[in-house]
């Protein structure tokens, strides 16, 4: 078995015997993937819907994304969601010299866990599909194509500071720029 699969082997099985532990609690009513967005409406069926803009810290790459969370109430320590997230980057080097401006659409499903403490964990796993124009130098590189995109991450809420930890992998290397591990630390008042 590749590496790939024992990862998704041991996130699935972590995933299964903590959602049926005794140590279960609910939290908040943000789901457990929620990120610092800033929330746009919240349906009568509970389903919360959230945006937020996406700015990379080498500054490459900007967009936004749109997250719609649930928590079903037959299940409430069980977090279901979708992603939809459009990225563009301008002038990112790859290989060497190569410049070339990106467009990336993007769709993931996640699932998350709410543990005792306010703590949870979540994972998503989606696709992206993108577009390049070359900047300069690009020959030989391919100008469109569709990536994996999987990644998990972990929240803690606690006496109102709400932390987390979040990492997200695009598999093919046009993309290799969007690659993040992200942490925040919130304090809301």
């Amino acid at each position: 078995m590749n590496s790939r699969a024992d990862k998704w082997i041991a996130t699935g099985l972590v995933m299964v015997v903590t959602g049926f532990s005794a140590c279960v609690a609910v939290a908040d009513d943000e789901p457990v993937f929620s990120q610092q967005s800033t929330r746009i409406t919240q349906l009568d069926n509970g389903l919360i819907i959230e945006g937020q803009d996406v700015e990379s810290g080498d500054r490459f790459t900007s967009g936004f994304s749109l997250t719609a969370g649930i928590n079903p109430t037959t299940m409430p320590a069980l977090d279901l969601g979708a992603e939809f997230s459009y990225r563009d980057s301008d002038a990112v080097p790859v290989s060497g010299q190569r410049l070339v401006d990106t467009t990336s659409l993007g769709g993931s499903l996640i699932a998350g866990i709410r543990l005792q403490d306010g703590f949870g964990l979540y994972a998503k796993s989606g696709l992206a599909n993108w577009d390049t124009d070359g900047a300069t130098g690009s020959t030989g590189l391919e100008e469109n194509g569709t990536a994996r995109v999987e990644g998990f991450g972990a929240r803690w809420h606690n006496n109102g500071v709400i932390s987390q930890l979040e990492y997200e992998h695009f598999d093919d290397t046009t993309l290799s720029h969007l690659n993040r591990i992200n942490a925040t630390v919130r304090v809301p008042f």
